[in-house]
């Protein structure tokens, strides 16, 4: 399953950073707009009303309590003030003064239909009622607040009624929302200067982070790499100073367990080395005497003449086992090394095969002329190992096909038997494998392939096996044209 695409620490820590950034500043922004913006329109407001008040209280006393339109347009006339109210209109069952009285009460050309049509039955009916109350409207673009009075009368007995006069004034809040707009953007600039103030402190927060999460990275990438050394600078007392402690700790024990392996194993090979060496000259004479049995087999009594056969036998095993052993050694204590010659591949190839006496059984198809710098007796190890395990274990017709580029060269040795098993691909070339455990020690050492391999990769090839469709395995050697040894330095 694709792994979901996802963002790196840094992309995370700076998306963190800038919405918590935009979020507070948005409701730290937001919150202060709003109480200006409240602010800004109720002292305004107030003002107004204020204002208003005082220019009806200078009408008192009313001339009469039942006016007509000259005394509606005189009421109107005196409530404009040019700083507070700007356009009135006076109304009384339904008559009312002039919509825009002329001259001063037009300032800066601004006209407003200030008639019953603006006004809205809810604050008409609280006006009616003896209240005053306004409300705010757009007209044209500009915003207008509009205040509504009722005039009252008081009697002798200081009790008030209700006139039915109503005056309805109206106050231009354009300056006011000039003031909310220059607020609302200061409040933009000053949350995008929040912003780029965040991303710089994100900035700087995931370099202090993510310096020592690359270091940690690095730093693990060289242990896994065989750098056994490999440590962290410690800085601080904090979380990731904790983490770099527990690196160093984890990667100091992680040496020391791998110098005692390393021990242990250059030890148990130069005991494998050791004891290979001293069983050869034993033996040597073992295998002197093995040929005399052999010798004498024939006319000796059974079951004496079958204990002799098996005596010779096992020491030609355990001869092959000990000369196994001691070739494995020298791959792994690093000594073995090749002697390279200009061969004809083609004549090495048949060269091995008749040597063994496997030039009928095998069937050939080998390139002429095909020629390349190895180590003949490397070679024939591995093809001798390859065509005699075909011949034991697989099935004829069992056939050694040689291909050819300019850089490399292919050896295939095929048999038609039933192939290996799925599970056993994997472990062909492990040392002491053995597909069948059942099988008698006596038919193999289970070192032979491992050390056919451990001779291709001396020359800097490959050996490698694969089920063939039809039926069969196929071993195939690739070694290049030009092998160079490594104890000979760059070429």
């Amino acid at each position: 399953m694709t792994p979901r695409p996802s963002l790196g620490l840094r992309a995370r820590l700076l998306l963190a950073f800038a919405l918590l950034c935009v979020v507070t500043a948005a409701a730290v922004a937001g919150a202060i707009y709003v109480q200006a913006r409240n602010d800004i329109l109720q002292r305004t407001q107030d003002a107004s009303v204020q204002a208003m008040r005082s220019r009806l209280e200078t009408l008192f006393p009313l001339r009469s309590a039942t006016p007509g339109p000259t005394e509606l347009d005189d009421i109107a006339a005196a409530v404009p003030d040019q700083n507070s109210v700007e356009f009135a209109v006076a109304v009384y069952r339904e008559m009312h003064s002039p919509v825009a009285p002329p001259g001063r009460w037009r300032p800066g050309g601004r006209v407003l239909a200030l008639d019953l049509g603006v006004i809205s039955p809810q604050l008409r009916r609280v006006v009616a009622g003896g209240e005053i109350a306004w409300q705010r409207v757009v007209r044209q673009g500009t915003p207008w607040l509009i205040i509504g009075a009722p005039l009252l009368i008081v009697e002798a007995d200081r009790t008030a009624r209700v006139s039915g006069i109503e005056v309805y004034a109206a106050r231009s809040l354009l300056a006011e929302q000039r003031s909310i707009d220059e607020l609302a953007a200061s409040a933009w600039l000053t949350g995008g200067a929040a912003l780029a103030f965040a991303v710089v402190l994100a900035l700087l927060a995931t370099r202090g982070v993510l310096r020592p999460v690359r270091e940690l990275g690095r730093a693990a990438r060289l242990l896994g790499e065989g750098e056994m050394r490999t440590r962290i600078a410690v800085r601080g007392s904090d979380e990731l100073a904790d983490v770099a402690r527990t690196f160093n700790n984890t990667a100091a024990e992680l040496e020391r367990h791998v110098k005692q392996l390393r021990e242990m194993e250059a030890d148990a090979r130069r005991f494998v080395a050791d004891v290979s060496h001293e069983l050869r000259t034993p033996l040597a004479a073992l295998a002197a005497v093995a040929d005399v049995l052999d010798e004498e087999a024939a006319r000796l009594p059974e079951p004496a003449g079958r204990a002799a056969r098996m005596v010779s036998q096992e020491t030609l095993n355990l001869t092959g086992l000990v000369n196994d052993l001691i070739e494995i050694s020298r791959f792994d204590s690093g000594v073995a090394a090749l002697a390279l010659n200009e061969v004809d591949v083609a004549e090495l190839v048949r060269a091995t095969l008749r040597t063994r006496g496997w030039s009928e059984p095998v069937h050939t198809e080998l390139l002429p002329a095909v020629t390349a710098r190895l180590d003949p007796r490397r070679v024939d190890v591995i093809l001798a190992n390859l065509v005699g395990n075909a011949l034991r274990h697989g099935e004829p017709p069992v056939s050694v096909r040689l291909s050819a580029d300019p850089h490399w060269i292919a050896l295939e040795v095929r048999d038609h038997g039933p192939g290996l098993n799925e599970a056993v691909l994997p472990h062909v070339f492990d040392r002491f494998y053995k597909a069948n455990a059942a099988r008698a020690r006596s038919e193999g050492s289970g070192l032979g392939l491992a050390i056919a391999r451990e001779n291709a990769r001396l020359h800097r090839g490959d050996l490698t096996v694969t089920n063939a469709p039809d039926g069969g395995a196929i071993f195939t050697l690739r070694l290049p044209r030009r092998a160079h040894d490594p104890e000979e330095g760059p070429e």
